[in-house]
């Protein structure tokens, strides 16, 4: 059989099973898909966008049959290429590659329990759709990734998605009771449940979370849910440079309190910031520590002063701005500073190396200088900021491919930004996961033996290898 019967006779069981134009063929309605927010693109041979488990789980079995390679997509809002319809270990070929799967219409919330504290939801829906819904009801799904107004659940699961309050609440794996899924060859996986303890076998519910697409595809997530804070309120403060900065996190925590978000931005990330709007901090601020609280109303105002008064013993802490407390349009202004990283970080260049790394709490300065000197050596503006309460650091390094050599720099301080951090503890990814991007430097963190084990789950759950190949691990 030719290799253009073959095509045909894929998009005549593709239109089959995808009617009603949930399966594209041409070049310009695939073009989109192709690509993330890495900006790395590949084009896929079609694209479907399934309403039911039912698609997916008939697609896997005619998948594993075929042999086509399959690659789930929600958003694409992840910087490391996780969805990008590329398999890299096949390098030199322009023939598009295998099947983009777009979770976008299944974006139902089936059902919020205030009695069982939790949502069930399909993987389309939009992270902060589903946070509005609960806090309706007096419920809280704490993890809030920096896309949450964009991204989806389905791609917050699949990358273990963190966010500003991962400090005090933890990663999106913490939230993950139970999942259905389809499996290559067409199984269905139902694992975990609407119960908050579960002990009985492998955690495959865990296993799923953060495997970035390769094990399978989520068809319907069940979160566990929190009882909404009462109160928030939030506080920016400068410093005379990141050592001070530093100094005040540990300051915080050997006074015993744990915020809900701890927000760092470095003297370039302040510059980069300040080219975009005047800011709210002085010239002789040169880091900026952005917390946000949460409790009781009471307890909120009890904690906002001693937030104030352990900062303030500090000479070199100015704080600079500070929300009443009294509700979120107050602290948004703060929050929008945060946000305006990644529009504000093209006003430095035109072109970004994007990357989170996770260090020891007690590695935070030395990094942070590392990374600095890194970016001095190359004569490269490396962008540093993030949640760095639980040790990580967002690395952007800045550069205009265009120019001669420049992208040969950022690659380089890249690569030895990672063998820093491994250096010190670290690991190469906090939450945005592996993808394309970060795959060449997994062996520098992973053993042999846990390459060898991870190769072998895989190969449990996709024995053809079909699932996002060449992705993760």
């Amino acid at each position: 059989m030719t290799r253009t019967t073959h095509q045909h006779q894929h998009q005549r069981f593709l239109s089959d099973l995808f009617p009603q134009g949930d399966c594209l063929f041409r070049p310009e309605e695939l073009f989109v898909f192709g690509m993330d927010a890495s900006r790395l693109d590949a084009r896929p041979m079609a694209v479907v966008r399934p309403r039911e488990a039912r698609q997916i789980a008939e697609l896997l079995q005619y998948a594993q049959t075929e042999r086509i390679p399959v690659y789930p997509r929600a958003r694409a809002t992840n910087v490391v290429g996780a969805c990008v319809p590329a398999d890299p270990r096949r390098t030199g070929t322009q023939e598009p590659q295998g099947i983009v799967v777009s979770t976008l219409l299944m974006d139902s919330i089936i059902d919020i329990s205030p009695d069982d504290f939790v949502a069930v939801v399909q993987p389309g829906v939009i992270t902060r759709d589903l946070q509005q819904n609960v806090e309706r009801q007096g419920l809280f799904y704490p993890p809030d990734p920096a896309s949450l107004n964009i991204s989806t659940i389905g791609g917050n699961v699949a990358t273990c998605a963190g966010g500003m309050r991962a400090l005090k609440y933890g990663v999106t794996r913490e939230y993950v009771l139970g999942m259905e899924a389809a499996l290559p060859g067409g199984r269905m996986l139902r694992t975990g449940g609407r119960c908050h303890k579960n002990v009985v076998g492998l955690d495959l519910v865990r296993l799923m979370t953060g495997s970035e697409g390769t094990l399978g595809i989520m068809t319907e997530i069940t979160l566990k849910l929190l009882p909404l804070p009462e109160a928030t309120a939030s506080l920016l403060a400068g410093f005379s440079g990141m050592e001070q900065a530093v100094q005040a996190i540990r300051n915080v925590f050997r006074a015993g309190m744990l915020p809900a978000a701890l927000e760092f931005m470095g003297p370039e990330t302040l510059d980069c910031l300040a080219l975009r709007r005047t800011p709210p901090w002085p010239g002789n601020v040169r880091a900026a520590l952005l917390f946000r609280l949460d409790g009781t109303s009471g307890a909120l105002k009890a904690e906002r002063r001693r937030l104030e008064s352990v900062l303030q013993s500090d000479a070199d802490c100015t704080p600079v701005w500070q929300a009443a407390g009294s509700g979120p349009q107050e602290e948004e202004p703060l929050w929008e500073i945060r946000r305006g990283i990644n529009p504000a970080s093209y006003l430095a260049a035109p072109d970004k190396i994007s990357d989170d790394v996770t260090v020891p709490r007690g590695m935070l300065l030395p990094a942070l200088t590392d990374i600095a000197a890194t970016g001095r050596k190359h004569g490269l503006t490396i962008l540093t900021f993030g949640h760095v309460g639980d040790g990580n650091i967002h690395v952007n390094i800045m550069h205009d491919k265009s120019l001669p050599g420049v992208r040969e720099k950022a690659v380089a301080a890249k690569k030895e930004i990672m063998n820093t951090v491994l250096s010190m503890g670290g690991t190469l990814s906090g939450e945005h996961g592996v993808g394309l991007t970060k795959a060449p430097y997994i062996d520098n963190q992973l053993s042999p033996v846990e390459r060898q084990l991870m190769a072998g789950i895989k190969a449990s759950f996709d024995p053809e290898g079909i699932m996002n190949p060449g992705k993760a691990y």
